[in-house]
């Protein structure tokens, strides 16, 4: 496995971005994973992981499994299907891939399991592939 990229002060992936969640991600076999533990400091309601974090996670490894092949590109539509409530204090894994690759435009699905296999969320994007300049700024992050 190879890890992915990422922009040190990224909220999801940053490395110095000290209220950051750091998770490392990887390519492995046509697909993006990492693997984070829901944190109580992000509940929404008591003991359960906020939706609103459910979704930045869902977004950022779709992003990372068109970042795995060195497109820059941004969210433009994403469809979120919450299956069941995430309880804090679980591990979770997360895995994205490319499903259809459209010249500018690139189709993804993902998925948020738990460790006993249970499906917590899933979600499908569309990213669009950045203009040179955009490309050039992104590029330039450390």
């Amino acid at each position: 496995m190879e890890e992915i990229i990422k922009y040190s002060g990224c909220f999801v992936c940053g490395d110095k971005n000290p209220h950051g969640l750091r998770i490392a991600f990887y390519y492995d076999r046509d697909q993006a994973v990492g693997e984070y533990t829901a944190h109580e400091k992000f509940q929404g309601y008591q003991g359960i992981f906020h939706g609103g974090l459910v979704s930045t996670l869902l977004d950022e490894i779709m992003a990372k499994a068109v970042l795995a092949r060195q497109r820059y590109c941004m969210t433009v539509e994403m469809t979120v299907r919450f299956r069941k409530a995430i309880p804090v204090g679980t591990k979770l894994r997360l895995t994205g891939r490319i499903t259809r690759d459209r010249r500018r435009l690139l189709e993804t699905a993902v998925e948020i399991t738990g460790e006993d296999g249970a499906v917590y969320a899933t979600a499908t994007g569309k990213y669009l592939e950045a203009a040179t300049k955009v490309k050039n700024l992104l590029q330039s992050f450390p």
